[in-house]
């Protein structure tokens, strides 16, 4: 197996749980990119390779030898995506289509797409949203997301490529940056444990779809061993939403301190309310989330305490 952004959040625990499951696992990533994980790169059946998605050596090189192709690869953020839309399709789009021309000449089997549950769909005309809902993206980050998911379609129509997209929802849990511009759970949290004040664009009533991380890679380990399927494009998330103001309170309860909230303007790009159905990846992948959101939020406030202590307190 290929897993292209091996090192980052989504990545570092699929890499887990394929190594696992007794699979061999080629990591591809961008050089200058730190791993979060450390323990999987002594194990027999990984390797380690460093490159550039949009250099054709560099994939063809990962390519060779692989049976599956995990895509989790981006360059961009969906609120900075819309400032340089000219280096989002060529580095995503362009990328990811020479990434398929050079998986048929390495006979790959089977590519599956980390997509983009909260962007793709654009402002929701009904809730939960299905996979037939309309698809009308209000940021390029989305619309390149959609673009690759119909260059799969077409390569499938082409060449007999297998594939599937998981429009993922929000997910958070154990090895996410705390410290990053995106991931409201995470950044909410870190804040919260460090007495910090929490920043939130609007009124706090934006709803979202989160699910916690050992969810997200069970969806993605059901992909890679689902086969024949007619549909190939699923939604996965959580099925239910909450609002910033409802993380806020969750994360106060489960840390037992209260949150320093300040408000800001509202953002152009964020639609008010993303809720995801997840009734075709139930149906059909097996597949539903088994954590619950508060318990996801301890085992991560769990994590956040266990990697702030001294190394040498951490078995204590």
């Amino acid at each position: 197996c290929l897993v292209l952004g091996g090192r980052g959040f989504i990545g570092s625990h699929l890499v887990d749980a394929l190594l696992a499951s007794g699979h061999s696992v080629r990591c591809f990533d961008r050089p200058h990119v730190a791993p979060l994980r450390e323990a999987h790169r002594t194990h027999p059946a990984f390797e380690l390779y460093e490159g550039d998605l949009i250099s054709e050596a560099d994939i063809s090189e990962a390519l060779a030898g692989c049976e599956v192709c995990f895509h989790l690869v981006s360059t961009t953020l969906p609120k900075s995506s819309n400032a340089d839309p000219v280096f989002d399709v060529e580095s995503n789009v362009l990328g990811t289509v020479r990434l398929l021309a050079h998986a048929i000449k390495a006979g790959l089997r089977k590519v599956i797409f980390v997509s983009s549950g909260g962007t793709v769909y654009g402002t929701p005309v009904e809730l939960p949203i299905n996979e037939t809902h309309p698809t009308d993206p209000v940021c390029s980050y989305g619309i390149s997301k959609l673009a690759i998911e119909k260059y799969l379609g077409l390569y499938h129509q082409l060449h007999g490529l297998e594939y599937m997209v998981l429009r993922i929802a929000n997910p958070f849990g154990e090895l996410q940056r705390i410290q990053a511009s995106q991931g409201a759970v995470a950044v909410f949290l870190g804040r919260v444990l460090c007495g910090e004040p929490v920043e939130i664009w609007g009124d706090g009533s934006v709803v979202r779809d989160y699910f916690y991380i050992a969810d997200v890679v069970e969806a993605l380990m059901a992909a890679f061993e689902q086969s024949g399927s007619r549909e190939h494009v699923f939604n996965i998330g959580s099925g239910r939403g909450h609002s910033l103001n409802e993380v806020l309170d969750v994360i106060e309860q489960v840390t037992g301190r209260a949150a320093i909230r300040r408000y800001l303007p509202a953002r152009p790009f964020d639609v008010p309310k993303s809720v995801l159905s997840i009734k075709r990846a139930q149906e059909i992948l097996d597949w539903s989330p088994k954590i619950d959101f508060e318990s996801g939020i301890r085992r991560f406030a769990r994590w956040i305490e266990h990697e702030r202590r001294p190394e040498g307190d951490r078995d204590r």
